[in-house]
């Protein structure tokens, strides 16, 4: 078969309804993002494991190189801070912008657009959130560690789909849906617990200008502005605007991933009968083109315009959300756990350490309460509003999924962040939620593997 077949062939599956490409192209999208989550939840346990080993075989080390400062800008305008603060401000706000492009995917055409399938995932996370927080009080209740209620309602995305990937052809398509459905159903709550009530103080000034930047974003989404330069810039201010304002920089992120557009510039009849202009111009008398696109001007043009009609017809969104998967996969999420997940033994007793308040209510809310949370709320959603598990889904592949919802590192982390400022308690919540998903993890891929 020459080379103009197979790419007649190809785009013949995507014009034609009844072809495979077009039954499965929305999977493929899923797959993609599945595939890319997962490989780098391993990256990102081998990072937290690199900085558990660091933080005690040099624990002045591994805090003297956190806190070099870096300087970023131009002479007269720039900006200072710690080298772990730019991890955690600057490059986890980048973490929190794609969040919120997969969190606007979802509820446009995702496992979250329909109401019915989107019952059971946010059900899933509510629970998932309400318990942990429960069980953390309930260890820390009048003492000055209860403002870290929070740590324990998170999960991570990347660490339970990695766990899920590891079982393969063992675990239906549609607990893979579940799973992301509800994790990021989970970011969207976690996300409001930061701004809501992780927020210290508010600067008015700067709150109105991060809500003037706001509208500006929201003008060129309805003037249907499609460059990607623009929302760049204002993001760029509405992070500042945020940082000074009181609020975690990070939630400009996602704010700004709010208004990126989700159409493009060719809809799908335009890109296809362009593409369909432009295959004739292609074919090769003898049915075999070889290497014609070196010698024969016609067919290269022919195939930019094509390339150049796949870029049209691709939504900002889209666009955005897979160039930026695998930068904050392979190395931002990384880099969070090794600036994050390091505990020096040595500065705790260990013995009281592993059985303070902070270190029970996180690891037993993530341990206990994700799991009783998440399955408890899914089994009451399809019971009052009669709705079915996704076919080949068993109430065993609920609970291992309910344990996996209970690894929550990154997001943990990030509040715990935010929680305390006593270096003793953010060592104790690191030791909750090391233990606690650790234990989760195991505890889903043992059920799941049974199942």
């Amino acid at each position: 078969m020459g080379p103009y077949k197979k790419i007649e062939r190809t785009i013949e599956g995507l014009i034609n309804p009844a072809g495979v490409i077009s039954k499965i192209l929305q999977t493929n999208a899923f797959q993609y993002f599945f595939t890319k989550i997962s490989q780098s939840g391993f990256l990102l346990f081998a990072a937290a494991v690199m900085a558990f080993i660091w933080s005690n075989v040099d624990p002045q080390g591994y805090g003297s190189f956190w806190h070099q400062e870096l300087v970023i800008g131009v002479p007269g305008f720039a900006l200072k801070h710690t080298l772990g603060h730019w991890v955690n401000e600057a490059l986890m706000a980048i973490f929190f912008f794609t969040v919120g492009l997969e969190i606007k995917r979802e509820m446009l055409v995702g496992g979250l657009s329909d109401p019915k399938r989107a019952v059971l995932p946010i059900a899933a996370a509510l629970g998932g959130m309400i318990f942990p927080a429960l069980i953390y009080v309930l260890f820390n209740i009048g003492g000055d560690s209860l403002k870290g209620w929070g740590i324990p309602m998170a999960t991570d995305i990347a660490f339970s789909l990695a766990v899920l990937s590891t079982l393969g052809k063992r675990i239906p398509f549609g607990l893979r849906l579940f799973l992301t459905a509800f994790a990021i159903a989970d970011d969207l709550g976690a996300i409001l617990v930061i701004a809501l009530f992780y927020t210290p103080s508010i600067d008015v000034t700067y709150l109105f200008i991060a809500i003037g930047i706001t509208g500006c974003l929201y003008l060129l989404n309805r003037f249907w502005v499609l460059q990607i330069l623009p929302y760049f810039i204002l993001g760029l201010l509405l992070w500042f605007a945020v940082a000074h304002a009181g609020l975690h920089a990070t939630i400009a992120g996602v704010v700004a991933a709010m208004f990126i557009p989700a159409v493009g510039k060719y809809d799908t009849d335009i890109f296809l009968e362009m593409v369909q202009d432009r295959l004739p111009e292609i074919r090769c008398k003898d049915g075999d083109c070889g290497t014609s696109i070196m010698v024969n001007q016609r067919h290269l043009n022919a195939v930019l315009e094509i390339e150049h009609a796949c870029k049209r017809v691709a939504t900002p969104l889209q666009r955005l959300e897979h160039s930026l998967s695998s930068w904050v996969g392979f190395l931002i999420l990384p880099l969070f756990a090794l600036a994050n997940a390091g505990v020096v033994l040595q500065a705790i007793e260990l013995p009281s350490a592993l059985f303070h308040p902070v270190t029970l209510g996180v690891a037993l809310g993530l341990a206990i309460g994700k799991p009783i949370g998440i399955f408890s709320f899914t089994y009451v959603a399809t019971k009052l509003l009669k709705a079915d598990l996704i076919q080949g889904v068993t109430w065993r592949h609920i609970l291992g999924a309910s344990c996996l919802g209970g690894i929550g590192f990154t997001m943990s982390l990030f509040i715990s962040g935010l929680s305390f400022t006593t270096p003793a308690y953010l060592e104790y919540a690191k030791m909750g939620i090391i233990s606690g998903s650790v234990v989760c993890g195991l505890m889903g891929y043992l059920v799941l593997r049974r199942s």
